[in-house]
């Protein structure tokens, strides 16, 4: 009966191919999840002023409601128009 380990050759390359994919697999979805990460990292929330613009371009608010809110927002924020 054979050994895995006799010398005989049985299965001796399997072992250092089986961990060379390993490796190259656990690389591959490192490298996958780090692009991933870093698309994500370039959003950013929107400003109040932003959604305020996105909230009137849909037909959500009315322009009299536009400046009514954005001059609060001016207000409170210091801004000028």
């Amino acid at each position: 009966m054979y050994s895995l380990f006799d010398g005989s050759g049985y299965m001796m390359g399997m072992h250092g191919l089986g961990w060379l994919v390993l490796l190259v697999l656990l690389a591959g979805v490192f490298l996958f999840s780090q692009g991933r990460y870093i698309d994500r990292g370039g959003d950013r929330r929107e400003t109040p002023h932003e959604v305020l613009r996105r909230r009137l371009a849909s037909g959500e608010i009315t322009v009299a409601e536009y400046e009514e809110r954005k001059a609060l927002l001016d207000r409170d924020s210091g801004r000028s128009a």
